[in-house]
């Protein structure tokens, strides 16, 4: 696993002594060792890291290291990727907070359509409601019209034509 390490002389045994800052979780995500771990190293490239210097320490699942080098490359890729586009805390922060208001924003939105699909849904039943009680009506005036005609027809009574009556 790949760590960040602070080169510490060490004053017991020789060589050098890593002090881990912070750990690799994934590409991308980092995290803060806390307190610092302290690693003890010896090797014939031990001698070539000074004190103070930034290292990236790539170790092994028994507490091995496999590789150190300098920090510098990452450092300024680091750099290069998030800072000179204007990546800062604040920045992160400010769109963390953007972001909040974008998913409350959309979640009332969601919850405003939710509402109008139910009205909606309801004038649709109420509109449906109409329409059955106005074909009920329809057939009780055809059933009513019917008993008329029947009766008209019975008494023999004949009613004036509507069109005549117009063209009078």
């Amino acid at each position: 696993m790949l760590h960040l390490g602070e080169v510490q002389n060490n004053d017991n045994g020789g060589g050098i002594e890593l002090q881990l800052l912070a750990r690799q979780e994934s590409d991308d995500s980092w995290a803060l060792i806390n307190p610092p771990k302290s690693l003890s190293f010896s090797s014939n490239e031990a001698n070539s890291f000074n004190q103070g210097l930034l290292v990236l320490v790539d170790i092994s699942d028994n507490q091995d290291v496999v590789s150190i080098y300098s920090a510098k490359e990452w450092v300024l890729n680091f750099i290069q990727r998030y800072l000179t586009i204007g990546i800062t805390p604040i920045f992160l922060q400010e769109e963390l907070t953007r972001t909040e208001q974008w998913r409350q924003d959309l979640t009332l939105q969601s919850q405003d359509l939710t509402r109008q699909r139910a009205e909606m849904e309801a004038r649709r039943e109420n509109i449906q409601a109409l329409e059955i009680e106005l074909k009920l009506k329809e057939q009780q005036i055809e059933e009513r019209e019917a008993k008329l005609q029947e009766q008209l027809k019975k008494y023999n009574i004949t009613l004036p034509d509507e069109d005549a009556g117009e063209a009078m």
